[in-house]
């Protein structure tokens, strides 16, 4: 469950908002002699101001190639070259691209919320196994299934939590 909501908020960094983060290019992936490297790999990323990320490639001759990355990725955003140094603005969020974020958002949140329901419908077979095998009694099944529910709920709260926070960050002007 734990590891569920870990892939959330990694999911939610993928989700762009307004501002310049350098996690927004995790993703990236450059051919690179032949094999397809993370950008990280390659270069230095870094945050110039609000809105404008820079990435510096440890090699000059990768810059098309980076430049070429950042364009394919489904991130929408346009690198402009100044020598050895990309720098990628980011465009203004619109009210629609919000809204359709913000749906994206969801989607993530629903998928880590039923993998947190698969987690616990697993750890409730093995407890029912249990129970069939008589090593644990009846009083003991319903108590850890009480317990896996208190979890579950738990877990399930942290992700509306950071879908909240998400939701609030991306409608921010």
């Amino acid at each position: 469950m734990a590891k569920a909501i870990e892939a959330l908020g990694g999911n939610f960094n993928k989700i762009r908002t307004g501002r310049a983060h350098p996690s927004l290019l995790d993703n990236i992936r450059v051919s690179y002699y032949g094999a397809e490297t993370p950008l990280s790999q390659l270069a230095n990323i870094g945050v110039e101001d609000a809105r404008t990320l820079t990435v510096t490639p440890w090699e000059k001759n990768v810059v098309p190639d980076v430049e070429k990355a950042i364009m394919k990725s489904d991130l929408g955003l346009n690198p402009s070259t100044a020598g050895a140094v990309i720098r990628i603005p980011m465009p203004a969020l619109t009210e629609e691209t919000r809204k359709g974020y913000i749906k994206q958002a969801r989607q993530e949140a629903e998928r880590a919320r039923v993998s947190v329901r698969n987690a616990r419908r697993d750890v409730l077979a093995d407890i029912k196994e249990l129970l069939k095998e008589k090593e644990i009694s009846e009083d003991e099944e319903r108590r850890a299934q009480d317990d896996v529910q208190k979890i579950t709920d738990k877990y399930v709260a942290e992700v509306d939590k950071a879908l909240a926070a998400k939701e609030s960050d991306l409608m921010e002007i």
